[in-house]
């Protein structure tokens, strides 16, 4: 049986449109021309959108600028999308016009149509409420996209990722703690080097993290100032004066967080300088996060044969064919997010590049692009937390016994012998097999009391 539809008329003309769709004719128009990729805006950007549409709304009353009564449904309508009731009224492709301008439209037309409905009228008659002359008075597609944007990014950050991050870099200061007795060997160029504690590695981790929500934290103060009450071309054109500065005091009261309108309008509408810092301090953490998987995947590398010295927690089979073999399945997701992130972050870069003059014209590739990274991030240091580093043991034995066998040792008796003949040391233990300590022994190089002295392991790894 055939979809019932119902005809619109936009200014192009006639538009057939799905009899049971809140959406209208210009998201119509959008949805049949943007057949790209099947990706859709995140629904944390929709929520942003929405949630400015609901303080246009509230603002557009105070301001005795929009009937009490329209302004009212208007903003319960907004909240209603802002609330995830409506997902399904969203589908146009990521891949369309550069300003956003279909995302904006589909709101307009959701959010008109359900105001409507709430006072009695019908999809698409647009009556009492028009989607362009009541739900986006005092706005254009040019600057609400750009600050829905900001405020997506900002709640994401500051709700979900730095949280996440705060519990990764908790969950490595605790390891740190637990490990800190254990000394192990240390590897740089991936060749042994002098001993640390494991404690001491996992402390270097959560510093690393720690440093990651510093870089976070630095990019929201540019994404707190956001482009709304700029219009068109960044002049305010058909706004009030006092628009933005009401729709900001909504958006924190909101939100907790200290939005602002933008100190220029016409930066604001042309450059996406806070996505680029958010997206590279993104790609930071991203690096980070690959980078400590990576150490975490190789130490616990074997079990016998690598170099083993942490136990990770077995989460599942590793091998459809070898039986038994289990894979450091965490780190390997880690690293996996982290060249997702690193690519979003060179689409954002780009992106920032497009559009010429008074307006970027790829702001929807630049949002999914940036949204998905503080998303992805998000999950993954969470998953990281809870399924590896909480659950990683140490392997003590193994990292003592890597310890005594290791070359490195020579480097103290430098004090000793000097650095020429600890080298005759470590190339002799290297030829027969034998470790420093005993070739030192048999060379007579110091009495065993002072030999014991000079690779007290536990004295090295407690300097600073």
């Amino acid at each position: 049986m055939a979809k019932p539809f119902r005809t619109e008329t936009d200014a192009l003309g006639e538009v057939a449109v799905p009899a049971d769709a809140l959406w209208g004719a210009s998201t119509q128009r959008a949805l049949v021309n943007f057949p790209v990729s099947g990706r859709r805006f995140p629904f944390s950007f929709i929520r942003a959108l929405a949630l400015t549409k609901r303080a246009a709304a509230e603002a557009n009353g105070d301001l005795a600028l929009l009937d009490k009564r329209l302004a009212s449904a208007i903003a319960q309508a907004a909240a209603e999308v802002a609330d995830s009731k409506h997902n399904d009224q969203f589908p146009l492709d990521i891949f369309q016009t550069g300003s956003g301008t279909s995302t904006n439209m589909n709101a307009n037309e959701v959010i008109a149509n359900l105001a409507n409905l709430r006072l009695g009228g019908k999809p698409g008659k647009w009556e009492p409420v028009h989607p362009n002359d009541h739900v986006n008075k005092g706005q254009s597609s040019n600057d609400v996209i750009p600050s829905s944007l900001h405020v997506a990014a900002a709640e994401e950050i500051n709700g979900r990722l730095i949280p996440a991050l705060n519990v990764l870099q908790k969950s490595l200061g605790a390891k740190a703690r637990q490990f800190h007795k254990i000394p192990k060997i240390g590897r740089t160029h991936l060749m042994d080097a002098l001993p640390l504690s494991l404690g001491q590695e996992f402390s270097g981790w959560a510093r690393q993290v720690e440093k990651c929500i510093s870089y976070l934290r630095g990019a929201m103060p540019f994404l707190l100032e956001i482009a709304i009450g700029g219009t068109a071309v960044g002049t305010g054109a058909g706004t009030h004066p006092k628009f933005a500065t009401a729709i900001c005091g909504r958006l924190k009261d909101w939100l907790n967080l200290e939005f602002r309108p933008a100190a220029n309008y016409f930066e604001a509408l042309a450059s996406r300088g806070p996505c680029v810092q958010a997206s590279g301090a993104l790609s930071s953490c991203a690096t980070t996060l690959a980078r400590i998987a990576d150490d975490i995947r190789l130490l616990a590398s074997g079990p016998r044969l690598g170099l083993g010295e942490l136990v990770l927690p077995t989460l599942q089979p590793g091998s459809s064919m070898m039986p038994g073999k289990v894979n450091p399945v965490m780190p390997e997701m880690i690293c996996q997010v982290g060249s997702q992130v690193i690519a979003n972050n060179t689409a954002v870069t780009v992106a920032a590049l497009g559009g010429h003059l008074e307006l970027n014209t790829q702001l929807p590739v630049m949002a999914s692009n940036l949204l998905e990274s503080i998303d992805i991030l998000s999950n993954a240091a969470t998953l990281f937390s809870e399924k590896c580093i909480e659950g990683i043991a140490a392997n003590e034995t193994r990292c003592r016994e890597n310890i005594e066998s290791s070359l490195a040792l020579a480097t103290t008796l430098v004090p000793k012998i000097g650095y020429d003949k600890a080298s005759e040391v470590a190339k002799e233990a290297a030829r027969t097999g034998k470790n420093i300590r005993e070739i030192a022994r048999e060379q007579k190089i110091a009495s065993d009391e002072e030999l014991n002295e000079l690779l007290d392991v536990e004295k090295l790894i407690r300097r600073k």
